[in-house]
């Protein structure tokens, strides 16, 4: 069963997070409330691949208090359009440019992973890193690219994107929670925890069934996308495109950024099928 929210912004009492997925707009405060959210972890393949799909949502989540943690798998050093630049030069300049971007949005911490981009597999080893970095942050919810691809906009459906999303559901569920998976972890200290809530976005459009209303954020939105100065060879039109994906998503005259919700855990939530 489906917790329907209302498409009047502001209207209408959301289920709580004892039911299903979420659908319809919402507005940030009822997140936060519905949801329970005081810590969310953040995972991107690539720097700047969070400011495209939920900056916008992460800076209103932050204003509310909520803590945000972004947790990235490459450096993003295959990135860019300067062919004289090294990769190496390219890494250190996208931590940088990610760096201020997350500033804007209020995230307070950034965790870089080692993988390689372009090359990005979901495998045992890196859902291993990611149960690592969940049982560090232990978050209420986690933002995370999705894992299927999106035929109608194949660009937001890199290969990366792609394993990035398999690899943290399937840390999410059951490694995380599992305490006979990655005992080294477990011996460590780092305790086997459920996660509750997962907000894929860059989702396909048949899946993405939550919109959330970040009117009055969609500048810090597009601030921190342009901290990505490398990754832009045409920074009005990216501007213009993704206010003009913002204001569709709301379908009103606002903006907003959509999102497939998950819920992994709910207190009536079984083991099994």
């Amino acid at each position: 069963m489906s917790g329907t929210l209302s498409d009047a912004a502001g209207a209408g009492t959301p289920s709580g997070p004892s039911g299903g997925a979420l659908t319809g707009l919402a507005q940030p405060q009822q997140l936060v409330h519905q949801l329970g959210l005081r810590r969310a972890l953040a995972f991107a393949a690539h720097p700047d691949d969070v400011d495209f799909g939920a900056s916008a949502t992460i800076a209103a989540l932050t204003a509310e208090g909520v803590e945000v943690i972004l947790c990235l798998l490459t450096s993003g050093d295959a990135g860019g359009f300067d062919p004289s630049r090294s990769p190496q030069e390219t890494a250190r300049l996208r931590a940088q440019e990610q760096q201020e971007a997350a500033a804007v949005v209020g995230i307070n911490e950034v965790i870089l992973l080692d993988e390689r981009d372009g090359f990005v597999e979901p495998n045992y080893e890196l859902i291993g890193k990611i149960v690592r970095v969940m049982r560090q942050v232990r978050p209420d919810a986690v933002f995370s690219l999705h894992p299927e691809r999106a035929w109608d906009r194949l660009q937001k459906a890199h290969p990366d994107h792609l394993a990035c999303g398999e690899a943290v559901v399937r840390a999410a569920y059951p490694a995380v929670e599992n305490p006979f998976a990655y005992p080294e972890l477990q011996e460590a200290g780092l305790k086997a925890f459920k996660i509750k809530h997962l907000l894929l976005y860059g989702a396909p459009a048949q899946h993405a069934q939550l919109r959330v209303d970040v009117s009055g954020y969609q500048e810090q939105k597009i601030q921190a996308l342009g901290r990505h100065f490398s990754q832009h060879r045409d920074a009005q039109r990216m501007v213009e495109f993704v206010t003009a994906q913002m204001r569709s998503t709301h379908g009103g005259e606002g903006f907003a950024e959509d999102f497939h919700h998950v819920v992994v855990n709910s207190p009536d939530t079984i083991s099994g099928f």
